[in-house]
């Protein structure tokens, strides 16, 4: 089994949680012994979200997907932020605030878009555990140590792949952090998979450029 960032090794690793008897938890639950928190920070890409959302849905795994509303990548109150909501939801995922702390604002603004959970952007250690009124913390103390969470942040296991550990039923409950646009877009390193993002991306920015009636000749 190769550990390589990509979808198929994203379905390798479902479904060695489901042979480990691990149960997909949504976060104001638990944790519960063979809870697993699939949790998705949605930093650069929805239609990244949406495909691995999909792919999800057909092996009948549920994870919870954090969305940015200050993103310079994309605008959720566009048309293809709406529909990225709609679908992710019909998928039967849960969708929650991917926030920016704020050091004179630190609250977080839940409107009616999103479930009460929150995952800090590029968090730093001072605040990023406390408890957050009305929502749940993905980085609180309740799901958050080091021997019960892993992170693809960068395309690198920081404790190794969880794969092998999630198939023996290792861990006693896993909170698992997975950026969909390392996974959907190819490339052996961070650089080259964000450029390979971009590159996808162009098409759909010369389609945008076209409906609104843009002279691309």
């Amino acid at each position: 089994m190769s550990c390589s960032f990509d979808l198929t090794h994203y379905r390798e690793l479902l479904e060695a949680a489901k042979a480990g008897g691990y149960r997909f938890a949504r976060f104001g639950e638990g944790p519960n012994a063979g809870d697993l928190f699939l949790r998705h920070d949605v930093d650069l890409s929805l239609a990244a979200a949406v495909e691995m959302a999909e792919l999800e849905s057909e092996l009948e795994a549920r994870a919870t997907y954090l969305l940015m509303t200050e993103s310079v990548f994309y605008n959720l109150a566009s048309e293809e932020g709406a529909a990225a909501i709609d679908r992710l939801r019909e998928l039967g995922h849960p969708v929650g605030l991917h926030a920016v702390h704020h050091a004179a604002h630190p609250g977080v603004e839940l409107d009616e878009r999103f479930d009460p959970v929150v995952s800090w952007h590029n968090p730093r250690p001072e605040y990023m555990s406390e408890e957050i009124p009305g929502a749940t913390n993905a980085y609180g103390t309740r799901y958050f140590s080091p021997e019960t969470y892993r992170s693809d942040s960068n395309q690198h296991w920081r404790a190794g792949c969880p794969h092998d550990g999630l198939r023996a039923g290792a861990f006693p409950w896993l909170q698992i952090l997975i950026h969909p646009e390392i996974w959907v877009y190819p490339g052996e390193t961070m650089g080259a998979t964000m450029r390979a993002m971009l590159e996808a991306d162009k098409a759909r920015r010369l389609e945008q450029l076209a409906a609104d009636v843009i002279d691309l000749e």
